[in-house]
């Protein structure tokens, strides 16, 4: 089947032209302006923008063992509403993902839904316990292209220490969740004023930089690499900034509620703004922008952590940490950072295209004669009101039900074939 996308104002590498996009199979074989050829599918891209598909580097899809909160065909469902073509799902399953066995299991299982491709992420540590390695060569071998105990820190130093050693090893990379759990101390929200107001017990932001300064340290001493999930506070950006500055192997990622959100959402009490690390204050969200315009923030994630209805219709405390996050992270970073105009679309391609596919290496993320047509076609004109009731995720715990957001997608190709995906209206 061939494809001829038409009109739009396409994302090229560093510029946005106007051009059309003629697909063959799976492949694109030509950019360029006024392409005339048949084709079997002809999309009309005119007022649209046309970018490589996006590329989330960090999402649970709760397969296998917590299938009623998500499952891989529901999960990749939404990814693909979201505009996501790929995405990269952590291992923090019932059974955790820390064996090939289980790697295979969501490769195959993603095959056969056959919605965006799923690139799966393995354990660190057995069962996720921080104690014992795992093999993850082996799991690199399955399909494993990264590795977390995401959810939960590796607290060991020198467990994290051989973990870096072994990964560089097999050329592979560890994705770290900075997370002190003992400043954490059972706390569920942001340290400060509104924990104070709301009389929820806080997570001071020791937690997480602690973390992020430990682990820079550890992969500087081994001149190896390492990647720092979910940043969220201004320290941490500037630990990574200064690591960069000298040279260590760092990269790191940010999550749309990061720079769109603060702790005031938590005053209601609404268990949707429940989320690990937790909603900072507005000097972290302007800190977290500052990071993403000046390259020290790499990628933007979605962090989506679906959760059933009956789990987070509880007692704040009691309720579990995340919010979901596929369907809403374009238009957020449209919203909150291209129309304010801190980035355009040519970083915002970046930060959620290119630069997770290169940290994965996953050999996707750019629009380029020859590579696979992994395509997303947005309307940045478009505003709506987004009801997390009519979510494509099992998971309804959107923080951003109800918010008016402009920037919608409208077409997505995995592998040159359009997907269909339900409108917003």
């Amino acid at each position: 089947m061939n494809m001829l996308i038409k009109n739009g104002t396409v994302v090229i590498g560093d510029s946005l032209e106007r051009a059309d996009i003629y697909v063959e199979g799976s492949k694109i074989v030509k950019i360029g302006k006024d392409i005339d050829c048949a084709a079997d599918k002809i999309i009309d891209a005119d007022g649209k923008i046309v970018l490589p598909g996006f590329v989330d580097m960090h999402c649970h899809l709760r397969e296998p063992g917590q299938e009623y909160k998500e499952d891989i065909k529901s999960g990749t469902a939404a990814a693909l509403r979201g505009g996501f073509t790929s995405v990269a799902c952590m291992p923090n399953t019932n059974p955790p993902l820390d064996n090939a066995a289980l790697i295979k299991y969501v490769c195959t299982r993603a095959t056969e839904v056959d919605n965006a491709k799923v690139f799966p992420i393995g354990c660190v540590t057995k069962g996720q316990q921080g104690k014992e390695i795992t093999e993850m060569g082996f799991m690199k071998e399955a399909g494993a292209v990264a590795f977390s105990d995401d959810g939960r820190p590796v607290e060991n130093a020198n467990i994290m220490r051989l973990a870096l050693e072994y990964a560089a090893s097999h050329d592979a990379l560890i994705i770290s969740h900075c997370e002190d759990k003992e400043l954490a101390a059972g706390g569920v929200v942001n340290e400060g004023l509104n924990a104070t107001i709301s009389g929820l017990r806080g997570i001071t932001r020791a937690s997480e930089e602690c973390m992020v300064s430990r682990d820079i340290l550890i992969a500087e001493s081994l001149n190896a690499k390492i990647h720092i999930a979910h940043v969220s506070t201004k320290g941490s950006v500037e630990l990574v900034r200064q690591a960069k500055a000298r040279g260590v192997k760092v990269t790191c990622e940010t999550c749309p509620h990061y720079f769109s959100a603060t702790d005031d959402e938590i005053l209601n009490y609404n268990t949707n703004a429940k989320i690990n690390p937790p909603l900072r204050t507005q000097q972290d969200v302007e800190a977290i922008i500052e990071g993403l315009k000046d390259g020290t923030i790499d990628a933007i994630a979605t962090d989506h952590a679906p959760h059933h209805a009956d789990e987070k219709n509880l007692e704040f405390n009691l309720a579990p940490f995340g919010t979901a996050g596929f369907e809403t992270a374009f238009s957020l970073a449209y919203t909150y950072l291209v129309e304010p105009d801190y980035i355009d679309l040519v970083k915002l391609s970046k930060l959620m295209s290119s630069n997770p596919a290169k940290i994965l290496g996953i050999g996707s993320g750019t629009l380029k004669e020859g590579e696979r047509a992994d395509i997303t076609v947005v309307d940045p004109d478009k505003s709506y009101i987004f009801d997390s009731s009519k979510s494509v995720s099992k998971g309804k715990n959107s923080l951003f039900g109800g918010w008016k957001l402009r920037g919608a997608v409208t077409a997505v190709i995995v592998d040159g074939i359009e997907k269909e995906i339900k409108s917003y209206d």
